[in-house]
């Protein structure tokens, strides 16, 4: 039955992955006008493998059926900017970074000073700038849009333009910074608590998704939708008082896919909403346990058709199928992993890549680094890599990998970068490493003074040479030959990128703890 299954989905997938017309055999005239393929012909199987049977869970649906994807579109496809944490469905960071010959410069274009709160929370003091993942998203309005901004929004300052930074603060504010000149274009919004993770702008509507990270007072804690247009927050949700989990946090970075808004929340619960403007309807949640314990889910939903895939704070990697929120297939990388996986098309199948931290396994462990067939869950390789906990005095500090990684493209197609903390079991705090996407070997390492959080960029150059672009918890900025593993580049700034960095054009745009937000030329 398995083996049926899986040939009948490499069949459907050959059809095409956006997916709405498939091409006509023996066609001979391009003009014509192609047959449409009912989306509902083009979804991934609707079956649950054995693994997924140690996954307990309900779903609950608002109204009485589940409701089917619309389509499969990449709504976040020809986009001008970066709407979601690493650009789209797949989270593969295709942000178009392009630099002329060999980059040797990182020049401070400018910088953007966030409030810095002293608030002592249980959790401590988180101050200002930005950590992990804390993406700034970019995005460049029409006109028109502009124009409707000017009428109704009430926030604008004398520096709003059509070129945005957006990006959500350890001090629990939402800045809009001009990327021309790095000045607020908008006045800050009020998240209410601390905002670690990601903020997600709607492709269709003049929503900005924010999850709450570390309550900082009293009050709600949860996710939000924030309204553009009026400048305010006009959605919240939080706490589930449903949730099998008691916390509440939305570390993981929403995504809309089929016309519908998934978010993971760290209550041990996967939301499917309906969207509009300023607002959200509960269409269906799922919620789990593994071993009689609900996780939390701190990475982000990573989506190919109609399967979504994530891990959890257990290690658990789950796939579930949007249309009906029921698990498909289960995989247990046996510990903690935070990271968001990223998901390529090889030769017809979704593959996956993930790893996990050292976390659960005590002092010392392994970060297990594998490669998934997202079709049916199965483990294409795995390559065991050592790493050691570190315990001070305020915080503990995992190894392994709470980076996404990053998919090779020009010059390094068959390769995957990784930004792993070694945390002293090897010669340094962390790693850049390069691994062959055909079996998983090591190619080479390139070892950071200290540990690294951040998500590796690529840029490209004329020729189609890969550069790897990443930062490290010592403020350290690195341009890496991705070929070769080469150091093309060393620059000291900041103070910590935790944060994620994108590329626009020759810049990146990145924050680090403190209070500091940068763009960069890449020269």
């Amino acid at each position: 039955m398995r083996q049926n299954v899986v040939v009948v989905a490499v069949l459907l997938l050959l059809a095409g992955c956006t997916g709405r017309k498939a091409p006509v055999a023996g066609e001979a005239d391009s003009t014509q006008t192609e047959p449409e393929v009912p989306v509902e012909q083009l979804f991934l199987p609707d079956t649950a493998y054995a693994s997924a049977e140690v996954v307990e869970y309900v779903v609950e649906d608002e109204d009485s059926v589940a409701a089917p994807l619309k389509d499969l579109d990449d709504r976040y496809e020809g986009k001008e900017g970066v709407y979601v944490f690493r650009k789209d469905l797949r989270r593969d960071a295709h942000f178009g970074g392009r630099v002329k010959g060999i980059p040797d410069t990182i020049v401070v274009a400018w910088e953007f000073a966030t409030a810095y709160d002293t608030t002592h929370t249980r959790f401590g003091t988180w101050g200002g700038g930005s950590g992990w993942t804390g993406q700034p998203l970019y995005v460049k309005w029409t006109d028109s849009q502009m124009a409707q901004f000017r009428k109704s929004s009430p926030g604008l300052t004398a520096d709003f333009a059509n070129e945005e930074i957006i990006v959500g603060s350890l001090c629990g504010k939402g800045y809009f910074i001009n990327y021309q000149t790095g000045k607020a274009s908008r006045e800050p919004l009020d998240l209410g608590n601390v905002v670690k993770g990601t903020v997600g702008l709607d492709p269709e509507y003049y929503n900005l998704y924010v999850g709450q990270g570390v309550p900082r007072q009293a009050g709600p804690f949860g996710h939000q939708v924030f309204d553009l247009l009026k400048h305010q927050r006009t959605f919240f949700f939080g706490p589930d008082p449903k949730a099998w989990r008691g916390w509440n946090a939305f570390d993981s970075n929403s995504i809309v896919a089929g016309g519908y808004l998934f978010w993971c929340g760290e209550n041990g619960s996967v939301y499917k909403y309906e969207r509009s403007q300023g607002s959200l309807r509960r269409v269906s949640v799922m919620r789990y346990r593994v071993g009689g314990m609900a996780p939390g889910i701190e990475s982000s939903l990573c989506v190919y058709r109609n399967y979504g895939y994530f891990s959890d704070n257990k290690g658990n990697v789950i796939c579930i199928n949007l249309n009906t929120m029921k698990p498909v297939w289960y995989y247990d990388n046996h510990d903690d992993s935070d990271g968001t996986m990223v998901c390529r098309e090889e030769n017809g199948v979704p593959c996956l890549y993930t790893a996990c931290e050292v976390d659960k396994q005590g002092e010392s462990g392994i970060c297990h680094f594998i490669k998934l067939n997202g079709l049916n869950g199965e483990r294409v390789w795995e390559t065991d890599i050592p790493c050691r906990r570190i315990n001070l005095p305020d915080k503990t500090l995992d190894g392994g990998m709470y980076a996404s990684p990053l998919i090779g493209d020009g010059d390094c197609k068959d390769m995957i970068f990784a930004n792993i903390c070694r945390n002293g079991s090897s010669h340094s705090g962390g790693e850049l490493t390069a691994f062959s996407t055909k079996d998983g070997k090591v190619l080479y390492t390139v070892p950071y003074g200290q540990f690294a959080w951040s998500s590796p960029i690529p840029f490209y150059n004329e020729k189609n040479e890969m550069f790897v672009f990443t930062g490290d918890a010592s403020g350290i900025l690195r341009i890496i030959r991705g070929k070769t593993g080469e150091v093309v580049c060393k620059k000291v700034v900041g103070f910590n990128f935790e944060s994620s960095p994108i590329a626009i054009g020759n810049t990146a745009v990145v924050g680090c703890r403190g209070n500091k937000i940068y763009k960069f030329v890449i020269q």
